[in-house]
């Protein structure tokens, strides 16, 4: 495993993992509005950045390859949807169903590495996919209703991370430009909500330099997970995923007092034990690759 790799895809988690203190922060912002922020002010930073580093001709370069620009533009949308998805259940008493979806999240990628980029699917990991497919139908089982949420989130997340393993570039041009190809829509969209008195921006100072701190909240992340995902195999980067919903786990349950019943603990326990075999089996075959390279002597 590629060790700076592992390390951006932690350091990435933990910062997923305690950003829904920062979001509800802005409870008062409808969803949308907050994306349309975060697309703008992401952009306007990582842009900054390259200048500064003086990147800025070979990124250009990328403008030149329409293949990549398609699956950036693909990437732009799914990460568009999966933010609007995860602030919405910030800001409605949903964060411990939002963590569910980033549980299923590392398992879902399991399943995207064999079908997309040819990874083999070993017995536990596959005994790990059915037991979290197992805690999401209780939950339909017993409440009549599929858990959105977790499901959208997981599924947007996965999808996005499949298509950035795709691209070959920089992650903060890659960045730039996935940002930049919604920048007008978002620009747009913002006129549109201050031109007819809907908009909550230029109202309070405060909001105001939230919602441009939202930018960088955005931006760092997802540039590690970016860097993460062109270093290490869609099975790894499930290694790391525990922390992020972990932590706003604790956040929904113990900060802002969501309901985590009988049932919930139930489906909980499904997936927790999926991860726990799926990260055994991750253990023991790391292992056993390393004997297979260095044997003893």
């Amino acid at each position: 495993m590629n060790n700076a790799g592992f390390f951006y895809a932690l350091l990435a988690y933990l910062i997923w993992g305690i950003v829904p203190l920062f979001w509800r922060e802005l409870e008062h912002v409808p969803s949308t509005e907050i994306v349309a922020h975060r697309m703008v002010w992401s952009c306007l930073m990582v842009l900054l950045f390259i200048v500064l580093m003086r990147e800025w001709r070979q990124m250009m370069g990328l403008l030149q390859k329409p293949d990549v620009l398609l699956r950036l533009l693909a990437a732009s949308i799914l990460i568009s949807i999966n933010w609007a998805i995860y602030i919405w259940a910030v800001n409605n008493g949903q964060i411990v169903e939002g963590s569910m979806g980033y549980y299923i999240n590392p398992l879902l990628n399991v399943l995207f590495g064999v079908c997309f980029f040819g990874e083999t699917l070993r017995p536990r990991q596959l005994m790990a996919v059915l037991l979290a497919a197992l805690g999401v139908a209780y939950l339909i089982f017993v409440h009549d209703q599929v858990p959105y949420v977790a499901l959208s989130l997981a599924l947007t997340f996965s999808c996005y991370g499949a298509v950035k393993k795709t691209i070959s570039t920089s992650a903060t041009h890659g960045m730039a430009i996935e940002t930049g190809l919604l920048i007008l829509p978002a620009i747009g969209y913002l006129i549109y909500l201050h031109m007819s008195g809907l908009g909550s921006s230029g109202i309070e100072l405060r909001t105001d330099a939230m919602l441009a701190l939202g930018g960088l909240v955005t931006l760092t992340p997802l540039v590690l997970f970016a860097m993460a995902a062109q270093r290490i195999s869609m099975t790894a980067l499930g290694m790391t995923q525990y922390l992020g919903p972990s932590l706003q786990l604790l956040i929904g349950v113990m900060v802002f007092q969501e309901p985590f019943g009988t049932d919930r603990q139930i489906a909980f326990g499904l997936i927790w034990m999926a991860l726990a075999i799926y990260s055994l089996d991750q253990f023991f075959n790391q292992r056993k690759r390393r004997l297979a390279i260095n044997p003893a002597p």
